[in-house]
């Protein structure tokens, strides 16, 4: 199987299994998001769903984010990885949220990355997941699942190198969801430590298996 017929493969299973397939972290607006990511870095979507809804009660606006003190927002988020950084990131962003662009989140890469604790990957979640923009996020899970299932080679040791593969190779109406495809496909089958291969319906795709069988 070569490369164009393993994304093929892979595309047309997920569409048929997966069709609908969204973040499972919880919010309810574009700033909640924007602070649910952020708090997700090298953190469960799980842990970071028990800590927003008290934090969202509280600061559920930019505005009343920016009016916040790092402190405060440290007393929500303590238990999730990285507080104090984080806390010290959202209560900027947020002020950064009111400041420049009037407590609005904005929807460009450039914008995004330039407020505080929010790098590539947060952007592109946001730009995919509420603004539906072809935009593919790449973390440890869509990282190790595609490089198992030979969607990238082993010269993509980036994760830029493996968004750029992705995004050249998956057709632009399916990157959306092709992100969580793979996320979810990765925490829940493809993990990390023992893959749940004889439960996958990708085997006849995948290159890990193949070179274990």
């Amino acid at each position: 199987m070569n490369k164009k017929q393993r994304y093929n493969t892979v595309i047309s299973y997920f569409r048929e299994a997966m069709p609908v397939a969204e973040t499972e972290l919880h919010y309810g607006s574009h700033f909640q998001l924007l602070v649910a990511v952020m708090l997700s870095a090298q953190c469960t979507d799980k842990r970071v769903n028990l800590v927003t809804p008290a934090l969202f009660q509280a600061f559920p606006t930019p505005t009343a984010m920016a009016a916040a003190t790092e402190e405060e927002v440290l007393a929500f988020v303590s238990s999730v990885s990285y507080p104090n950084s984080k806390a010290r990131h959202l209560v900027q962003a947020a002020r950064q949220l009111v400041e420049r662009f009037d407590g609005r989140v904005p929807e460009t890469l450039e914008e995004l990355t330039s407020l505080p604790g929010v790098g590539r990957k947060t952007a592109n979640v946001v730009m995919s997941v509420a603004f539906g923009q072809a935009r593919m996020a790449v973390d440890t899970h869509v990282f190790r699942v595609s490089h198992r299932l030979g969607l990238v080679g082993d010269k993509a040791t980036t994760p830029l190198a493996v968004e750029k593969e992705l995004v050249k190779n998956i057709p632009e109406e399916d990157i959306p969801r092709a992100h969580h495809w793979l996320i979810l496909h990765g925490r829940y089958v493809c993990t990390a430590l023992k893959p749940h291969c004889l439960e996958c319906g990708l085997q006849r795709a995948c290159l890990f298996f193949n070179k274990k069988s």
